[in-house]
């Protein structure tokens, strides 16, 4: 009923091209169908998710996805996208409240209710602080709070946390800016980080709730959405490649097809490749977007369960991991999950250099070392390690990020696109809501 409305509302039908099926290119395809609108979707790759996907590896017994991803209860439009499509958060979310803890529980949990009275009863109650620990970081948040979650717009999140405790900047500012930003905190946005807190810690009751996903990323989202769109008369074309768009007198030529309107949804290079003719402004910008890979190794040990889905690591640059992730405990309908933990290396410029054999070596040693105290003795084995090598840009203070807007008809979405957002998947599933309503 809700697309139909949609679509008796619909100013015109136009024929829009969306160049780009991970989130934002399935995003805008989604909603730009909701509004009435002829959809073709182009995706190079053979399945839809971009940099948030389900790979094929058929010897390790469970679907494996390109990076170990969390959502939070703030992704309002991730889900409400989900739920358009036909799949129920609950059944595919684990739901959390918020917490960072570490194997021998320090760290930070904060509890439900009221978002503020959480937040303090929470730093109140983390273990493993002295008072004067717990009461520093709430003298900053109030500061923050105070000052509407803004700073100056050089600062970095070390520059902003610098007055804070080493550990709450080690066991919390820390791993919670690269979590967030993937950008080591010493380069990372302070007003990126802020505007993250805000919206997370403070918007409301469930906003900080961790979303784990259950299932695949593939199933999460991408695939349903396909479906969804299939159904409503999409033409989705897998394994093409745009090569170029031309100007028409009124319309936009995709490899020769007319289409009245085009979403640039693909990487940043591969948008500026197809925009260059068009808006060389634009595409000198979106092609000096940096990019920070982010590292997922997946270990196995048999009779360990941690004490929560996800643990905190005590990263260096001998141990290189933030966090663990039980993947029994996520992925419990896939009996190949037993015994299956997946190490996660945000900011992992410094992985990547020295080399994925290197760096699986690593978190076997920090595997061995920050988890002994829950299983002495276990026997662990590396099972796979993956890197996406462009999984977000580099959020640094300043950066000049490129518009939706890039020429007459002509429109672009993805987490790189200017937006209050860093690098996550409801900066891009926003991007292309927002792109399919300047249509």
């Amino acid at each position: 009923m809700a697309d139909e409305l949609a679509r008796a509302v619909s100013p015109a039908r136009l024929r829009v091209a969306v160049v780009g099926g991970g989130w934002a290119g399935l995003a805008a395809a989604v909603e730009a169908c909701s509004l009435g609108h002829s959809v073709t979707l182009y995706e190079m790759a053979a399945i839809p998710g971009g940099r948030a996907r389900c790979v094929p590896i058929d010897d390790l017994g469970f679907p494996v996805d390109n990076g170990q991803h969390i959502l939070i209860g703030a992704y309002t439009q991730t889900l409400r996208l989900m739920r358009q499509v036909g799949v129920d958060p609950e059944q595919v979310l684990q739901r959390l409240p918020l917490t960072l803890l570490d194997a021998q529980g320090r760290g930070l949990r904060l509890p439900t209710g009221a978002a503020l009275p959480a937040f303090v009863r929470g730093v109140l109650a983390a273990h493993g602080w002295s008072i004067g620990e717990r009461l520093a970081l709430l003298r900053a948040a109030g500061g923050w709070l105070a000052r509407r979650f803004r700073c100056a717009p050089q600062l970095t999140v070390a520059e902003l946390c610098a007055g804070l405790p080493p550990t709450v900047r080690r066991q919390l500012i820390d791993p919670l800016c690269v979590a967030a930003l993937n950008t080591p905190a010493d380069q990372a946005s302070a007003g990126v980080f802020l505007r993250v807190l805000r919206d997370a810690l403070f918007a409301g009751p469930g906003a900080s709730d961790l979303l784990l996903p259950r299932v695949d990323l593939g199933t999460l989202w991408p695939e349903p959405a396909w479906r969804w769109l299939e159904a409503r008369g999409a033409a989705l074309l897998r394994g093409r490649r745009v090569e170029s768009i031309e100007r028409g007198h009124s319309e936009w030529d995709v490899d020769g097809v007319a289409h009245d309107r085009v979403v640039l949804a693909c990487p940043a290079g591969e948008a500026a490749r197809l925009a260059s003719p068009h808006a060389p402004d634009w595409a000198t910008r979106a092609g000096r977007i940096r990019h920070e890979p982010i590292v997922t190794v997946l270990l196995r040990t048999e009779g360990l369960r941690l004490p929560a889905p996800m643990l905190a690591l005590d990263p260096d640059d001998a141990a290189p991991a933030q966090y663990v992730f039980d993947l029994a405990q996520l992925r419990d309908r896939e009996p190949g999950a037993a015994g299956v933990f997946a190490f996660v290396i945000s900011g992992a410029a410094r992985a990547v250099e020295r080399g994925l054999d290197a760096t699986t070596t690593a978190v076997l040693a920090q595997a061995r070392t920050q988890l002994a105290t829950l299983h002495p003795g276990a026997h662990w084995r590396p099972l796979r390690s993956l890197a996406e090598k462009r999984a977000t840009f580099l959020c640094i203070p300043r950066l000049r990020r490129p518009s939706a807007a890039v020429a007459p008809g002509l429109l672009a979405a993805g987490d790189y696109i200017d937006g209050p957002y860093p690098a996550t998947l409801e900066g891009a599933v926003r991007s292309g809501i927002a792109a399919a309503h300047l249509l």
